[in-house]
């Protein structure tokens, strides 16, 4: 027998975990989620810094945060699991006058927004936070106590194990090898493994300015759709799924799941790298996430010990997954400049590692329907937001493949056709 599913959902991360949670909630319980791996959280999951925050550039952002922050701190019991939220806080410091005005015009747009408890506050303040950090060049900065941190670990296993309870199914070790899709004009067409497909998206590109749905009579946005060509099923090391539903949550390698349905995701993987201190007590045991924006360094605590992170603006796209030991003098000299007591601390290469941010070209995620194959929906491209985003981005997916429309955002303004229609979006606010 064929087996059978109302969603198939390729990727078992904390984001395809979050859209099962949020679908299960709704009703739709006839899920099976794919996963590769033999366990959950391989990915960029399980390699992720954990920060949640408020203090983005663009409303969306900004709405989706509060949202997911909300979602946070009630989410041991909510979804009967824990999240590890720490409302520790999160601070950014300004060292000249652009990136005041680029602070204060970021507090105003959170602030207008309902995260009514960001505030500015002055050297002497932050000073007190972390009196180890050198302030003589900082003219001030935005902190936000509701920011932190959370276990992506735990935040992925609570939503997996409460869509679990509700009916879900979860299929490890299952490497998803092609989407099947229908084509009216020619009958089935499968489409196989990515690169495969160039006469497919050509067919679909050629069908799509006449597929455009009109707007719904309950004034819900139009959702763009080819009408000739849908999703029928999904073919894997297991066998195939008939399915009229896939959702690609599959990070990095999203661009690779949509190639396989003949769509174009502009998704590439980013390599970034995290380094932990050995245990270290000349800073406090509790303090906030702190940026110093003259670098893009930026640290907190981790148990006994501080996670150190910075983006080396020499790195290049690829699938790199692999830690480069040279990032370690890179990120220890500016540690050392701005926190003058971490050239003491003690740094065990073996113990960094590298993880995949998955980039857009606006460092927006991409939610909802592709434009050429009906069926087909991205929740992709968290540009390193996927963790602290994973509530909202779930529940505005689930929304828009049950309802075609998510009260909790604009969503249109995520699909990916905003990338061919010039209405992109930029986030500034990325670490």
């Amino acid at each position: 027998m064929t087996e059978t599913a109302d969603v198939v959902i390729i990727g078992s991360g904390i984001v395809g975990s979050s859209v099962a949670y949020h679908l299960a909630q709704q009703g739709c319980t006839n899920v099976l989620v794919l996963e590769r791996e033999a366990h959950q959280g391989k990915g960029s999951t399980g390699k992720s810094m954990g920060g949640v925050r408020a203090q983005f550039s663009t409303p969306v952002n900004i709405q989706m945060s509060k949202y997911s922050i909300d979602f946070f701190s009630k989410f041991d019991e909510v979804v009967g699991h824990p999240a590890d939220y720490r409302a520790h806080g999160y601070l950014f410091c300004a060292t000249n006058e652009k990136h005041i005005a680029y602070l204060k015009g970021n507090m105003a747009r959170q602030q207008a927004l309902g995260v009514t408890n960001v505030e500015w506050i002055g050297p002497p303040d932050i000073a007190k936070i972390v009196p180890q950090l050198r302030v003589d060049d900082i003219l001030g900065g935005t902190f936000c106590p509701t920011d932190g941190f959370v276990d992506p670990h735990s935040v992925m296993m609570g939503f997996m194990l409460n869509a679990r309870e509700q009916g879900v199914r979860l299929w490890l070790d299952t490497q998803v090898t092609g989407i099947e899709v229908e084509n009216s004009q020619s009958g089935r067409v499968h489409a196989g493994s990515a690169g495969a497909t160039p006469a497919l998206r050509s067919e679909a590109a050629s069908d799509f300015e006449a597929a455009r749905l009109p707007a719904n009579a309950g004034g819900a946005p139009a959702l763009p759709m080819l009408e000739a060509r849908r999703v029928s099923g999904v073919h894997t090391t297991r066998g195939f799924i008939s399915t009229r539903v896939v959702v690609n949550a599959a990070g990095a390698w999203a661009a690779q799941i949509a190639e396989m349905a003949g769509a174009e995701l502009p998704v590439e993987p980013l390599r970034r790298q995290l380094v932990p201190t050995e245990p270290f007590d000349q800073l406090p045991q509790r303090f906030p996430m702190v940026i110093d924006m003259s670098t893009g360094f930026h640290f907190r605590r981790e148990g006994k010990g501080i996670l150190l992170a910075w983006n080396d603006p020499k790195e290049t796209p690829g699938f790199k997954t692999e830690f480069d030991t040279t990032f370690v003098e890179k990120i220890l000299t500016r540690a050392a400049s701005r926190v003058p007591v971490l050239a003491e601390a003690g740094v065990n290469p073996r113990r960094a590692w590298a993880g995949l941010y998955e980039m857009t070209p606006d460092h927006h995620a991409i939610i909802g329907p592709a434009p050429n194959v009906e069926g087909l929906y991205f929740v992709n491209g968290f540009s390193g937001h996927g963790v602290m985003h994973s509530p909202a981005s779930g529940r505005v997916s689930a929304d828009l493949i049950l309802k075609g429309h998510s009260e909790l955002i604009d969503a249109n303004q995520l699909s990916v056709t905003r990338f061919a229609e010039g209405k992109l979006l930029e986030e500034t606010a990325v670490l």
